[in-house]
């Protein structure tokens, strides 16, 4: 990899998805950017309206990379349509829809999550996960406390950008997704990447993820810097 000054940012803010936290986006992001010059900040936010205030607050005037993973790739898309001028550019890992969540997988699964926790508790939400993806929800969902279950049912009900807003983005944006994850389907990060008028899609897969956090990181700045030559 190679430094990206020539973006125009040197901080990138990134943001977790839907009941994860600040601690997995580092483990993602950090080492991938930190090899390409770029420092990373990573906020303690949860709801969509934290993430948006975190990005407001992040921006100094000079332009930023931003992305996420999952909800937090939508939030940061979100901004980047919002404010173009302040965005260098923008990595999504693992968008899981455009537009209204309208019954798309992820949403179902944190709506379905959102209801067992109420009714069951949170141990047997997570009763049917396993490994890795057992041990972070296991510590993240301890994090959120008695508000995990509204904002899993919030971010069930939260919109992206629509295409046509993402088809207005002129920041580069580097797209990661994973081939074996049903839940944030590969079809979804192509249509992303198909509207995006300057953007790469690199794949990597659940497995890998599992044994290195950092390969998703890495698909997703890889993909940055090839976006950044169209």
């Amino acid at each position: 990899m190679r430094p990206v000054v020539e973006l125009g940012g040197r901080t990138a803010v990134l943001l977790p998805g839907t009941g994860s936290d600040e601690v997995f986006v580092r483990s993602v992001f950090e080492e991938p950017f930190t090899q390409v010059g770029v420092h990373v900040v990573a906020p303690a936010t949860a709801t969509v309206d934290e993430h948006l205030a975190a990005l407001d607050a992040a921006w100094r005037g000079e332009p930023l990379v931003v992305g996420g993973i999952s909800l937090g790739a939508h939030v940061a898309a979100t901004w980047a349509v919002r404010h173009p001028d302040r965005c260098a550019g923008l990595v999504a890992a693992l968008p899981a829809w455009h537009g209204p969540a309208a019954g798309a997988p992820a949403a179902l699964a944190a709506a379905a999550s959102a209801d067992v926790i109420e009714r069951d508790g949170v141990a047997a939400a997570l009763a049917g996960t396993s490994g890795w993806l057992a041990e972070e929800l296991s510590r993240a969902w301890a994090r959120h406390g008695a508000g995990l279950a509204s904002t899993l049912r919030a971010a069930a009900t939260s919109t992206a950008p629509t295409l046509a807003e993402l088809a207005a983005l002129r920041a580069p944006t580097g797209v990661a997704g994973c081939s074996d994850d049903l839940v944030h389907p590969l079809s979804v990060a192509r249509q992303w990447v198909t509207a995006l008028p300057r953007a790469n899609l690199r794949t990597t897969t659940l497995a890998a993820l599992g044994e290195d956090r950092a390969s998703l990181g890495r698909a997703a700045v890889n993909a940055l810097l090839n976006a950044h030559k169209s």
